[in-house]
């Protein structure tokens, strides 16, 4: 009985995926530079800044998780990438305008890059976890914000950070991994095509 069970398994979940009543797939963006690779490139650079913020050693003498937040508040990100008919901010949003979220997400994830790369890195904490995730996403999705010196430039530098360095490091982390579920969410909504309906 169990070798019955084994292949008759597979058979019923491939009649599953092919048959058009009973499972449904995802559109795929059409327009502008996101595809469903940006959204799994999204949800790595929010997993990558969560595991930072528990690097003991990135934040030494400080206890991060009491701390405050800072956010970037030169982009308009949470409100013009609130899904349409959505009354969050207290009033009802008609409609939903994908450029401006697709250029605020952009503006938040240069702003961002900028601050880390002036990050001392000296054992490369950043650089290998939550700036490599960030590159990735701004080359293969947003690389129009592109700063120039991309390519070239890692964390600052090789120097040990000061307490104040690594306070304002932890509260700047701490505002990203919260606008980076904000672009979650925008970047999942946009993939899933609701925005068109």
């Amino acid at each position: 009985m169990p070798l019955v069970k084994l292949y008759f398994t597979p058979a019923l979940l491939l009649l599953m995926l092919t048959c058009p009543q009973v499972s449904q797939s995802v559109p795929v963006m059409r327009k502008g530079p996101l595809n469903e690779f940006c959204v799994v490139y999204a949800q790595m650079l929010l997993k990558n800044i969560t595991e930072t913020l528990t690097q003991n050693k990135l934040f030494s003498g400080i206890d991060c998780t009491n701390q405050r937040l800072e956010l970037n508040l030169e982009t308009n990100t949470p409100s013009v990438c609130a899904p349409k008919e959505s009354t969050c901010s207290g009033t009802l949003k008609s409609e939903f305008d994908q450029e401006s979220c697709l250029t605020n997400i952009g503006e938040d994830l240069q702003h961002y890059y900028k601050f880390l790369t002036a990050q001392p890195d000296p054992d490369s904490l950043l650089g290998s976890t939550v700036l490599f995730r960030l590159r990735e996403i701004m080359e293969n999705c947003f690389s129009w914000s592109l700063p120039t010196d991309l390519a070239s430039k890692g964390a600052a530098a090789e120097r040990e950070s000061t307490y104040e360095e690594r306070l304002s490091l932890c509260k700047v982390l701490k505002g990203f991994r919260v606008r980076s579920i904000t672009i979650n969410r925008a970047m999942s909504y946009m993939n899933s095509g609701e925005h068109t309906k």
